[in-house]
């Protein structure tokens, strides 16, 4: 668990290298860029997406200029994105100021800089009834070419459950595959109060190395090295919002998991039940916050 500021270096509000993490390969910064300021990084070994969190920019990489319309909040609209490959320099700017977060995953081959717009983001209405969520599928391997990494943004109506039945990748076996993750989390929250939401995390073998039931709270951040995790649950009164960073060893870019086989079965009552009707929270237009 990493509570919002406690690795915050710079320009950038969260800082999680795979050295950080204790692991190999996924990443995750969060940028913050006052009116007029530019931040300059080196990728390193790592691929990177620059996502707008709140408001928008351009990103420099490459030779290449990407205008990123943004948005004003993860709860506002599904946003456009730009991808910048390992061994690069990148250079973010914002004339009016803004929070991004850079996804990341370290990688072998070094692919070309390319902007995401926010029209081709696919987006899915999964689960049913309180187990009901929108995920927004920007850096799936089937939505968007990356060598290593896989990102999507999850929002989860208020009283609802997410990433519900638990589930793990921790393995290289058939149906299933090996990736570190990370749970970026925002809470919307009426203006002048602080949401709260809850992520679990425990591990699946009989030791229960990893037995996790947090609190979190708009920048805070949990990481998954391995084991089950479920549900990220929204407290009622609060949208829960959190961004999946993945990434891990396979040769394969693929996001294969398996559930807890002791929760498994309520994937089969989804099909009597309605999805949520206030989904979708967000699509490609802005919509008002609380």
């Amino acid at each position: 668990m990493v509570r919002a500021g406690e690795t915050a270096d710079g320009p950038f509000s969260l800082v999680i290298t795979p050295e950080k993490a204790g692991w190999g390969y996924s990443s995750l910064r969060v940028l913050e860029l006052a009116p007029g300021a530019e931040a300059t990084f080196d990728t390193g070994e790592e691929e990177m997406v620059v996502l707008p969190l709140s408001g928008g920019g351009t990103v420099a990489c490459d030779g290449e200029r990407f205008a990123l319309t943004g948005r004003r909040g993860v709860f506002s609209r599904v946003s456009d994105f730009a991808y910048v490959p390992r061994d690069a320099t990148v250079t973010v700017s914002s004339q009016s100021g803004g929070r991004f977060a850079l996804p990341g995953a370290r990688c072998a081959n070094r692919l070309t800089a390319r902007y995401g717009p926010a029209e081709k983001v696919p987006v899915e209405l999964r689960g049913a009834g309180q187990a009901s969520r929108q995920v927004n599928n920007f850096c799936t391997p089937q939505a968007f070419e990356a060598d290593k990494l896989i990102a999507v943004e999850v929002l989860t109506p208020a009283a609802n459950w997410s990433s519900w039945p638990p589930h793990k990748h921790d393995e290289e076996r058939p149906g299933e595959s090996r990736l570190e993750e990370i749970y970026y989390f925002e809470v919307n929250a009426p203006q002048g109060r602080e949401g709260i939401g809850y992520q679990r995390v425990y591990s699946s073998g009989p030791d229960r190395e990893i037995d996790v039931c947090a609190e979190v709270r708009s920048g805070d951040t949990v990481l998954i090295p391995h084991g089950w995790h479920g549900p990220s649950m929204a407290a009622p009164g609060y949208d829960l919002y959190y961004l999946n960073v993945m990434a891990g060893p396979g040769t394969e870019r693929a996001w294969l998991i398996c559930d807890d086989p002791a929760h498994g079965w309520v994937r089969d009552t989804w099909a009597d039940q309605p999805v949520d009707p206030r989904l979708p929270l967000t699509g490609t237009d802005e919509r008002e916050e609380a």
